[in-house]
């Protein structure tokens, strides 16, 4: 075991997945020499040459582009989006393109084609810097959507998604990327859990609740705070969007009769409502209040010095969780 930063494990992951296979490429603006903005590609080049990581224009939608064209040539690139704000350029080539071209093929074509985003707030960064757009890419049928929160995640679902024969939107959490943990660096796909599968990280009895990427910690230090009066949450870190694994959650869910879900997008149309939506269906009469949901705010991502009241924090999960139990 290696205790490891998150961005270096997805450094590690992203090592052994290209010397397992040649076919794999590694693009995108200042991935090469410079070893990307939050240095996760960092070595790369130097290692496997600039063949195979490719220093790109700032061309969003050319990077994309020129991804799907190797992908029906039988590499699988691995595309990095600078920033979170960054892929609205390449909204075109992903929606239109990257998650069609299977259907549009009757099955006859693959593109294996990851795009990491680093996502998120927290970082104290500047406007289109700390964006969540992962409800877009969840709407678009085509795609797989997943986001890590941890480092063994990191290293575990970048090599799974690299191997995924479908397109993955890979949602890397920016402001964990320091956060550390023991990795087995030698770990095999075996040893791993499935790509789609959701983890119960907090057992608990009396309420459940849902995050992914950069929520999760802070949910689990929201039950930290709630098991210190006396009550017992428990804490799903959903790692895969689309596909979902409904079938945990619902499992959870039947059995607190209380759900809270969180996330840093905005609560109007976010990827929580959906799952509210869900859970009222399959829940139903095991349910004892509404599905409540923490998120951003229907508001344009603020200036870094006010993100702090803009991100869900222990203090408004608690608040949700207090509300759940006043029905």
């Amino acid at each position: 075991m290696t205790t490891l930063t998150l961005g270096k494990a997805m450094n590690e992951g992203l090592r052994k997945a290209m010397e397992n296979d040649p076919k794999v490429l590694v693009m995108g603006e200042d991935v090469g020499k410079l070893g990307g903005v939050f240095r996760i590609t960092d070595g790369l080049q130097k290692d496997f040459g600039e063949e195979r990581v490719i220093d790109t224009p700032l061309a969003e939608s050319g990077i994309v582009g020129t991804a799907i064209g190797l992908a029906l040539r039988g590499y699988r690139p691995v595309v990095e989006i600078q920033f979170d704000g960054f892929v609205f350029p390449a909204a075109d080539q992903i929606i239109t393109q990257l998650a069609k071209l299977r259907m549009r093929s009757l099955g006859s074509l693959e593109l294996p084609v990851v795009v990491r985003i680093p996502w998120g707030g927290g970082i104290g960064a500047v406007e289109h810097h700390s964006e969540s757009p992962e409800a877009y890419f969840t709407h678009t049928a085509g795609l797989r959507v997943v986001a890590c929160s941890n480092p063994l995640d990191a290293f575990a679902m970048i090599q799974q998604a690299i191997a995924s024969p479908d397109p993955v939107i890979f949602f890397e959490p920016k402001r964990r990327y320091w956060d550390k943990a023991e990795v087995d660096v030698e770990s095999a796909p075996a040893d791993w859990a499935p790509l789609h599968e959701a983890r119960v990280v907090q057992p608990g009895e009396h309420a459940t609740v849902l995050a992914y990427g950069p929520s999760v910690k802070t949910c689990l230090e929201a039950a930290a705070a709630a098991a210190e009066e006396g009550r017992s949450l428990e804490v799903i870190d959903l790692r895969s969007l689309n596909p979902l694994d409904i079938g945990t959650v619902v499992d959870s869910v039947n059995r607190t009769g209380r759900c809270v879900v969180v996330h840093e997008a905005p609560v109007f149309s976010g990827f929580g409502a959906e799952l509210a939506a869900r859970i009222t269906e399959r829940c139903f009469y095991r349910l004892e209040s509404p599905v409540l949901r923490v998120g951003g705010f229907s508001a344009p991502y603020p200036p870094s010095r006010n993100e702090d009241h803009y991100l869900p924090d222990l203090d408004r999960i608690l608040d949700a969780v207090d509300r759940t139990f006043a029905w």
